[in-house]
């Protein structure tokens, strides 16, 4: 059986009791190595499992697949993900490539930061698309993600913004240095974005006063929630990784009031109502 098994997000005891069971009893386990981090590393992972982890980097999952499926139609495997095992495709193509290969597989899930994001009192069934935000180099500015945006608050959704973290540099087995973006550098690409289409005469998806929400380190002890404009964000400091952003679509009252818990002195003050039971920005 090949195993699919969640850590959720903040450490190593946060593997649900099943899963831990599970991965005692593996012939081999694998730590996926490059959609997500956790707060601590491979060697308190190791030691809290007790079992000994081998790190799977994007070539080995997308490219050398066949490596972690030997063996596993005679012996158990286990393919550990942060978050929930599902929260990338390239873990459905891993799927289908065990089942092509008569291989049975097992899901054992966990939180992910598409569920743990309600942790901000934004209800979860009022988001859209999420988007990824990349980092901008000086020959490759793309702006697609904000066209995403735009669609979601066209129809009065919020849009989970999920940002960049390490991983293998295109076609090379080299590692980039670490990077990961934040909160205030996202909001920086989000204005300027703003200004391109401004200048071009575009009607603008949202403005510098819409409300968003910053999030740091979700499912950790220091996890840090900051709600605020666009404009405010750009400023804002939520300390180390991981961050996501969100940018609101229309709320309700109740998102209002727990938004408030997280926003400065001033609170929220851009928003506005649009009728009885609905604000927006």
């Amino acid at each position: 059986m090949l195993y699919f098994i969640g850590l959720g997000l903040g450490d190593c005891k946060d593997i649900t009791v099943k899963g831990l069971e599970i991965v005692r009893q593996c012939s081999r386990v694998y730590l996926e190595a490059y959609t997500s981090i956790l707060t601590v590393g491979k060697e308190a992972l190791e030691e809290y499992y007790g079992r000994e982890l081998l790190l799977a980097d994007r070539d080995i999952v997308e490219q050398q697949a066949d490596e972690i499926l030997k063996g596993a139609d005679v012996s158990d495997v286990a393919f550990l993900v942060v978050g929930d095992p599902f929260g990338a495709t390239t873990h459905s193509d891993l799927v289908l490539r065990a089942l092509n290969a008569g291989i049975q597989y097992r899901v054992i899930h966990n939180a992910s930061i598409m569920n743990a994001v309600g942790c901000c009192g934004l209800q979860l069934y009022n988001f859209g698309e999420t988007v990824s935000i990349v980092f901008w180099m000086d020959t490759w500015r793309p702006e697609s993600f904000y066209d995403k945006i735009k669609k979601n608050r066209d129809m009065g959704l919020h849009t989970l913004c999920l940002l960049p973290v390490p991983s293998l540099s295109r076609g090379r087995k080299i590692y980039e240095p670490p990077r990961y973006m934040t909160v205030a550098q996202a909001a920086e690409q989000l204005l300027e974005i703003l200004q391109n289409r401004r200048d071009r005469g575009e009607e603008l998806a949202m403005t510098e006063d819409t409300v968003c929400v910053g999030l740091a380190r979700v499912g950790a002890e220091d996890q840090t929630i900051r709600s605020g404009t666009l404009q405010e964000l750009a400023s804002s400091d939520l300390g180390g990784p991981l961050h996501s952003m969100i940018i609101s679509g229309h709320l309700h009252p109740l998102e209002v009031d727990m938004l408030k818990l997280f926003s400065g002195p001033e609170g929220l003050k851009t928003l506005k109502m649009t009728d009885s039971s609905t604000y927006a920005s």
